[in-house]
């Protein structure tokens, strides 16, 4: 298992009963949680002292709840020297995976100990976490999500790091079709970043489907690879994909061509009063060495 020991401003307090009870900043939010099947919740007075509360609709979706009039709507976390965006979101969401906090410092080590300039594909960027990480770090970042709203988001934390004059592109496009002109157009990387859905449309009603889509797009991102590319990140929400199935499909593609290392395993977050591991997905990764 793989997770961050090194957050200051966002805290796991406890999961249980399928739902998670977590500081972000100074904000306590209870939010549902499919993994935490376990009901034995901690007898923490935080349980029923949130400042607000996401309850599933049995129709599907559902809504915040807010106890604390003098919440804000958004404000700031820091993890090291990033500083990222945060509001409760429709569908549960804040806006930030704390959980992905240990893909970034492995791939800015790797960017810092590189030589030469640094380009990355971020693609399925959401509202930016590896971008800022890996700006930080001092690579070249071409953001690329389907939704205006994330990318305007991403724009948001970059500048909210300081990191704004760092080369980055953003796009808001279908992730395949851009990635296919890219390859017209003779574009190079040195490394892939991804993290893609279960099930999504592009902004023109694309459809993607992980289990039919993520292998033709692994194969179509290597060709626009450069002669010598560093690593390819690539996370996993989805159930039915398997850390063994992750494993084979890099070692198929990546490994294959290039040699080098595959290492997957799942990612998760510490929890304060129970110090267990709660899983949150699944990384796989690829490096040269």
């Amino acid at each position: 298992m793989w997770y961050s020991e090194d957050w200051k401003d966002y805290i796991l307090i406890d999961a249980a009963g399928g739902e998670k009870l977590e500081y972000w900043g100074n904000v306590l939010l209870r939010r549902p949680d499919p993994q935490a099947i376990w009901t034995e919740k901690s007898k923490t007075v935080l349980w029923t002292n949130t400042d607000a509360t996401y309850h599933r609709s049995k129709s599907g979706g559902g809504s915040w709840e807010y106890f604390n009039k003098k919440m804000p709507q958004r404000w700031t976390v820091r993890y090291k020297n990033l500083t990222f965006n945060i509001k409760p979101m429709g569908f549960k969401h804040t806006g930030l995976f704390p959980e992905q906090a240990v893909n970034w410092d492995w791939f800015s080590e790797i960017i810092k100990n590189e030589k030469r300039p640094v380009r990355i594909l971020n693609l399925f960027a959401y509202t930016g976490g590896a971008t800022v990480a890996a700006l930080a770090a001092g690579a070249e970042v071409c953001h690329v999500d389907a939704s205006k709203g994330m990318v305007t988001w991403a724009k948001e934390n970059v500048a909210s790091s300081g990191l704004s004059e760092r080369p980055v592109r953003y796009i808001v496009d279908d992730v395949k079709k851009f990635v296919a002109r890219e390859g017209r157009r003779g574009k190079k990387y040195d490394a892939v970043i991804m993290d893609p859905p279960s099930y999504g449309r592009g902004p023109s009603g694309e459809l993607w489907k992980i289990e039919d889509e993520l292998y033709p797009l692994i194969e179509d991102c290597m060709k626009i690879l450069s002669d010598k590319p560093l690593f390819f990140l690539i996370n996993s929400y989805t159930t039915g994909l398997s850390q063994t199935i992750m494993d084979n499909v890099l070692t198929l593609t990546m490994k294959e061509k290039y040699g080098g290392r595959v290492s997957c395993d799942e990612i998760g977050l510490m929890m304060r009063e129970k110090q267990m591991i709660l899983p949150c997905g699944i990384s796989c990764r690829w490096n040269k060495e």
